[in-house]
């Protein structure tokens, strides 16, 4: 809630989530959802952490554009959501 709260408040383009406990299932989504049933639709959510494979598919489906698993060089992950923006700005 504080998350979503406190990007909400910042007028935040986008939230970047980390998780290393196993809770990526829960957490994740339920960021995406707080942020969407408070009107922030345009806010991009994406995340990293030690996730299994098999959960990508469904945290995209929850709203999660992009899981970067470890390793993923920090440039990569720059890079990426620098594009990102520049297509909603395009679009906007």
């Amino acid at each position: 809630e504080q998350i979503a709260e406190t990007a909400i408040q910042e007028d935040a383009d986008a939230v970047g989530l980390s998780c290393h406990s196993g809770a990526h299932m829960t957490l994740f989504p339920r960021v995406v959802r707080l942020l969407r049933d408070r009107g922030a639709d345009e806010v991009v959510v994406f995340g990293g952490g030690i996730i299994p494979k098999e959960d990508l598919g469904p945290l995209e489906e929850s709203g999660i554009e992009r899981i970067f698993t470890p390793g993923t060089p920090t440039k990569a992950i720059i890079d990426w959501l620098r594009t990102r923006l520049s297509e909603t700005r395009a679009a906007s």
